[in-house]
C-alpha cells in the first residue's frame, strides 16, 4: 500500500483546515490591537480585522495646534496597529496550517 493519503482523507483534511480557519477569522475578527505614536499621546484601537474602533488622542496634543504633526502621529498609529493585526494574523494562521506557506486566498 502507498504511504499517500487517499482523496477521501485528503477531501477531509481540507475540511478540517477550512474549519480550523474560519475559527480563527472568528477570533481574530473579535481581538482588539491598540497601537500608539508620539509616545504615547495618540492610540489606536483596531479589531483583527483591521477596523478602527477607537482613536484616542491627548488634548494637549491637539491644544499645540500643530495639524501636520497630529496627522503624522495618528498616521503612524494607525499603520502600528495595522502592521500588529497582520502580525496577529499571521500567527494565528501558522498554527493553524503547521507553518505551511499558503497562497493569501486561505
Amino acid at each position: 500500500m502507498s504511504d499517500q493519503p487517499s482523496m477521501m482523507e485528503m477531501m477531509k483534511q481540507a475540511r478540517d483546515l477550512q474549519k480550523k480557519m474560519k475559527k480563527v477569522q472568528k477570533r481574530v475578527e473579535k481581538a482588539e490591537i491598540t497601537a500608539a505614536a508620539a509616545e504615547g499621546r495618540v492610540t489606536v484601537v483596531m479589531t483583527g480585522k483591521m477596523r478602527v474602533r477607537r482613536i484616542d488622542l491627548d488634548p494637549a496634543l491637539v491644544r499645540e495646534g500643530n495639524v501636520r504633526a497630529l496627522q503624522d502621529h495618528i498616521t503612524a498609529a494607525v499603520n502600528a496597529a495595522i502592521d500588529k493585526a497582520q502580525e496577529m494574523m499571521a500567527e494565528e494562521m501558522k498554527d493553524v496550517t503547521g507553518g505551511l506557506n499558503l497562497p493569501d486566498m486561505f
